[in-house]
């Protein structure tokens, strides 16, 4: 099976400054690799500082690798051409709401996005904010809301539809989810293995909530200080960890 993405032994590490003369390294990831394909979900965990934020960093080019390779679909990604992966891989963060302009209608958002992106005229725009709008469980009408107007759980819907909107193959939720209730969490997992199911969709889910990840996930890769503690199938993972660390982890989550 060909694989969407690919991470091949990437590696990324800082340097704080420690006097007038000297630095120090901090390793932040060392020969990470792993797989995804689509229609797959690949869960990363791991606590703070293990080296999640900036591996997700790298994954949507804000930050350049020291070394290693990203593919996707089996294409080596070139940093400094970005903007042409942007159809294929989408990001969604962690609040939803903190990442909305507060003083524009949710429709006008969208269609930023469809103007930055592509060459739809305006009458194709519109036709395709209805589609994400209703494809993520928003009415037509919530297109002329502003943020305020909207439940945490739609905010996230509202977010969704921004990644969407373009059709991309990936997403990488980073904690997306974890400031949701647990119904409205429940809701939005169903909604995303729905949407999964209908468009072969793949996801990189980042986020520390073992529960989610042994029930959305298919594989799971354990950080630890940069490096990897485990990756492979996620009940394995789960069930037969190998690091002491990811013991610790899966033992602390019940």
């Amino acid at each position: 099976m060909s694989h969407l993405l690919e991470v091949r032994e990437l590696s990324k590490a800082y340097y704080k400054q420690r006097g007038w003369f000297s630095k120090q390294k901090v390793t932040a990831l060392e020969q990470i690799s792993f797989s995804l394909s689509a229609g797959k979900t690949l869960a990363i965990v791991g606590e703070t500082g293990s080296g999640k934020s900036t591996l997700a960093k790298l994954l949507v080019g804000i930050e350049k690798p020291d070394s290693g390779s990203i593919l996707l679909g089996g294409e080596l990604v070139q940093i400094s051409h970005y903007k042409k992966y942007n159809h294929v891989i989408r990001f969604i963060f962690q609040e939803a709401g903190r990442s909305l302009n507060p003083l524009q209608k949710i429709g006008q958002m969208l269609e930023d996005v469809l103007l930055f992106s592509t060459v739809l005229d305006q009458t194709q725009r519109r036709l395709k904010i209805r589609q994400t709008l209703k494809l993520i469980g928003l009415l037509d009408e919530h297109a002329e809301y502003y943020p305020h107007m909207f439940s945490g759980g739609q905010l996230q819907r509202v977010a969704l539809a921004r990644a969407l909107i373009l059709d991309p193959k990936l997403l990488i939720l980073d904690e997306a989810l974890t400031a949701l209730d647990p119904t409205l969490r429940a809701q939005i997992v169903n909604l995303l293995l729905e949407l999964q199911q209908s468009t072969g969709l793949a996801y990189l889910l980042i986020t520390n909530h073992l529960r989610m990840v042994r029930h959305i996930s298919d594989d799971t890769l354990v950080l630890y200080q940069g490096r990897t503690a485990d990756y492979g199938p996620t009940l394995q993972v789960l069930q037969q960890p190998q690091h002491e660390y990811s013991k610790r982890l899966i033992h602390s989550a019940g």
